[in-house]
Parts: structure tokens; sequence; C-alpha cells
């Protein structure tokens, strides 16, 4: 399964060194791996907690998967994404990727993070000692993700 939603904690060492392996007919292998913070805005957060609704937000990152491997020509793609309370400094999103070439895998990345950040249908509510707030994509985070719209 290369597309995986799930309220577990995962460890992204052991998940490149799985996804690495074996892989003499790649070039490269990118990872990337985001984390909670314990302060976003300016504002103490204490906890970070992302909603999802099964049969309906794994579909949605399936069809940025698959996107990404024709557009980049990718050779393996795995996203693993969690939702549930998540505590500052524990891991929210892992996406590797692997091509032939470092452009691709690099760019594959890249675009899947953006794509991730401003349309993966997840409802992000931060609490701290202020109370909670819902949290939106940044205007930086859709600029990012409109580059990907150039056709030259």
């Amino acid at each position: 399964m290369t597309v995986r939603v799930q309220t577990e904690a995962f460890d992204a060492g052991a998940l490149l060194s799985r996804f690495s392996a074996g892989r003499t007919g790649s070039g490269a292998v990118v990872s990337f791996t985001g984390i909670a913070r314990d302060v976003t805005g300016g504002a103490a957060v204490a906890t970070l907690e992302l909603d999802a609704y099964p049969g309906f937000t794994e579909p949605a990152i399936e069809a940025m998967e698959t996107e990404a491997r024709a557009r980049f020509e990718m050779q393996d793609v795995l996203i693993v994404h969690r939702h549930g309370p998540i505590q500052p400094g524990e891991a929210i999103v892992f996406v590797a990727t692997a091509a032939e070439h470092r452009r691709a895998a690099f760019e594959a990345a890249d675009y899947l993070m953006d794509r991730l950040k401003t349309e993966a249908p997840f409802w992000k509510k931060e609490t701290g000692p202020d109370g909670e707030r819902w949290i939106e994509p940044r205007e930086p985070d859709y600029q990012d993700a409109k580059r990907w719209n150039r056709t030259s």
C-alpha cells in the first residue's frame, strides 16, 4: 500500500529504510517528514488534532499520488499521514519518492507536500494555553502549490 492514513505514530527512519531497501534500479530516493511544532504563529501549541474521514481522505491522497507518479515518472511513492491527536515533536506526515533520476524524485516529493498541505481533506485544530483554534493553509502554502500549475 502506498498511501496510509493512520492514528498510530510512525518511525520515519524505519519507513525510509524499508522504502529504500533493494532499489538497485533507482538513482534517487527522496523523503520528507513533517513534524508538529510547539509554537505556530507566535502561539504555544499543546496538541495538534487532525480529523480525517475514512473513504474520503485516502482516495483524495491516492489521486495526488497517482498524479505525481505520472507527472514525474516515479518508480515508487509512499505517503503516510497521521490523524487524531499529535503532540509537538511527533511526525505528522512522511513522503518518500523513488525515481531513476534525482530531479524527478525531489520534484515529486515537493509537489506531493504542496498538494497535501493545501488540498488533503484533513481538518486541523490546535489546542494551547489560550484555547483551541482551527488551522487553514496560509497564503504562502497556496503560492507554493500554484507553481505546479505552470505549463512551461
